[in-house]
């Protein structure tokens, strides 16, 4: 069933239901309300009864009949009755009462009661005159009432299927009011396609939900349209990196075949080709390493490591590629706690990750010094890389995490563009924060910072 229907349709049930409900108590209150007043009736005519019965006088006793007959409103087949009361338990019966016992012993206990059978309404109240208890039984019919009751029933009968249809009314316009919306941006969402992510939901007024609603939907939008850029900025980029060493293999290998060439020759076409496939080799393992960081976090968390013997790890393995770099691990900021400097990690691409970010400060900074810094606390984990090397100018920082971005001044250094995005992931993979503040020709300020609250214990080995 579609939402539109399902609103009208829920719109009716609980309009008939509320209607059912109000014209119920409406219906019982009324009659309560008429009984009671007819029942109020009834009891002054007993109290006139009484009276009448009490009085020896004849000009007293016709006064009370002209007053019950001109003052009061006539009831239909009004007639009373007065019992005598003989004991707790006796009284004289009149034969012309045909009511149940019931109604007399109610009477006699509680000293009033009243009973209805077909629209007749029987009322009872016990009196004393001069030590002499007497039952007066006024009984009328309540045809008013009836008439009242029918007709007061009828209106809600007749209302109740009005107001139903009205409802359905009501409940197709507010369904349209609150689907319309929503159907609108149906319809501009099935336009959308991969051929044109550009487009984008026209806003609406308001602060209601289908504003959030378009809102999130265009900020999605965004992300994909952004998503979509980089994938293919990517292939792009990997099927030309990729494809020029391998051009440059398969054309070397043919030249030297053929024709047979001095020793030379060969010796140099190899190296050329040993130059490629290092090149090619480099290239795959850093895309399959990018990869991997991909993969869910928590099936990559499986060490217990320190980061300040990460750094050390990190700097013996620069010392090997740079033998004379300058750069500076300084642990004198760190706390002495073991447990403030452990962290569950994936060691091997922790290492990794500051590895190329350290790396970098090396060789955009011409081998001048480079520092970095550790501190610690109960909450967090802080590194700072610090270099003075070329800088990043401002325009290139909101790429720096794509794959194979290379700003114009980084050009000249050789590099492939996947170390800061590698590292980017393997960093937030670790539940950590990759900051990066640079000016250009004065240096580069990295800050990687990993949130110890955010850490899941779940990944770490029992």
């Amino acid at each position: 069933m579609q939402i539109r229907k399902k609103i009208t349709v829920t719109y009716i049930a609980l309009s008939c239901f509320s209607t059912l409900l109000l014209s119920v108590v409406i219906f019982f209150l009324f009659k309560q309300n008429n009984e009671y007043y007819f029942l109020k009736r009834l009891q002054d005519r007993a109290k006139i009864a009484s009276s009448i019965y009490y009085q020896n006088d004849a000009v007293k006793s016709k006064y009370f009949q002209e007053f019950k007959k001109e003052g009061l409103e006539e009831l239909i087949e009004e007639k009373d009755f007065v019992l005598k009361v003989n004991g707790s338990n006796t009284f004289e019966y009149n034969t012309d009462l045909n009511l149940p016992s019931e109604f007399y012993s109610q009477v006699m206990k509680t000293g009033q009661s009243w009973i209805e059978e077909d629209y007749r309404y029987y009322y009872g109240q016990i009196f004393t005159e001069s030590g002499q208890k007497y039952m007066v039984i006024v009984t009328a019919k309540d045809r008013r009432g009836n008439t009242s009751t029918i007709y007061i029933l009828q209106i809600l009968i007749f209302g109740g299927l009005g107001f139903v249809i009205l409802a359905y009314f009501f409940g197709k316009f507010l369904a349209r009011r609150v689907i319309g919306p929503m159907a609108r941006i149906t319809k501009e969402v099935k336009r959308i396609s991969a051929s044109n992510l550009h487009n984008r939901l026209p806003d609406t007024e308001g602060q209601d939900e289908i504003s959030d609603l378009t809102k999130t939907f265009n900020d999605m939008l965004d992300r994909l349209e952004t998503s979509f850029e980089i994938q293919a900025n990517f292939i792009n980029n990997a099927s030309h990196e990729l494809k020029t060493p391998i051009t440059t293999i398969i054309a070397e290998t043919e030249i030297m075949l053929l024709k047979e060439r001095a020793t030379e020759e060969y010796v140099s076409s190899l190296e050329n080709i040993n130059k490629q496939a290092s090149k090619l080799g480099n290239l795959t393992e850093g895309l399959l390493k990018l990869t991997q960081t991909g993969y869910d976090g928590r099936k990559q968390v499986h060490d217990i490591a320190r980061i300040d013997e990460i750094l050390l790890d990190v700097k013996c393995s620069i010392d090997k590629i740079y033998p004379n770099n300058r750069v500076n691990i300084k642990l004198n900021e760190a706390p002495d706690n073991e447990s403030l400097l452990t962290i569950p990690c994936n060691r091997p691409l922790l290492e990794l990750a500051l590895n190329n970010i350290i790396s970098n400060g090396v060789k955009y900074s011409d081998n001048d010094e480079v520092f970095a810094t550790l501190t610690a606390d109960k909450s967090k984990i802080k590194i700072t890389i610090t270099d003075i090397g070329i800088g990043i100018p401002p325009e290139d920082i909101p790429y720096l995490y794509e794959p194979f971005f290379r700003g114009k001044i980084a050009s000249k250094y050789n590099g492939y563009g996947l170390g800061l995005p590698l590292a980017m992931k393997i960093i937030r993979m670790h539940n950590g924060e990759l900051q990066i503040q640079s000016e250009t020709g004065k240096g580069t300020v990295v800050n990687i910072i990993f949130d110890k609250t955010n850490i899941r214990n779940s990944n770490l080995k029992s």
